[in-house]
């Protein structure tokens, strides 16, 4: 490995191996789609396919079939635009927002355990060199990913 890039690619790879990892489903948590669309609604509430499209980067027909499991599962449900608007809205039914929040209270002790022996002061560290490098990532693509408070936790809706 001769630039430290060829470092930064090397653990990037392994993180994702360990976010992908197949005891997901093995433990009932959410695929990875529906922890992100759930995420980002959580966020920005109600949105129409188009404006997920738009947001994630996603066709609409593949975006089409993730909203249609979580209509399913009843994480999400159909509304009129809140603003009068012809398209449906999707938002997130108390139920999908159980869910999330359960998902990211398991992810959250998971990463208390995997950084038990860090201080304080690291942890801060390496999240800010995380939002550095994803807001690099949003720069290029032209995405920006809207972020949680200053206190580092998601809004609740």
């Amino acid at each position: 490995m001769d630039k430290p890039v060829h470092l930064v690619e090397f653990e990037t790879m392994l993180l994702s191996r360990y976010q992908l990892s197949s005891r997901r489903r093995a433990h009932g948590m959410l695929e990875r789609s529906a922890y992100v669309l759930l995420s980002r609604l959580a966020i920005d509430g109600p949105r129409s396919i188009r404006q997920l499209s738009d947001a994630l980067h996603l066709d609409a027909s593949t975006l089409s079939r993730q909203i249609a499991a979580l209509l399913r599962d009843r994480l999400v449900e159909r509304i009129p635009d809140p603003d009068g608007g012809m398209a449906r809205k999707f938002r997130t039914t108390a139920e999908g927002e159980h869910r999330l929040e359960a998902e990211r209270a398991a992810i959250i002790s998971g990463l208390e355990r995997v950084m038990r022996d860090w201080t304080p002061h690291e942890v801060t560290a390496f999240a800010d060199y995380l939002r550095r490098f994803n807001s690099s990532i949003e720069q290029l693509d032209g995405r920006p990913w809207p972020r949680p408070i200053t206190s580092g936790r998601l809004p609740h809706r």
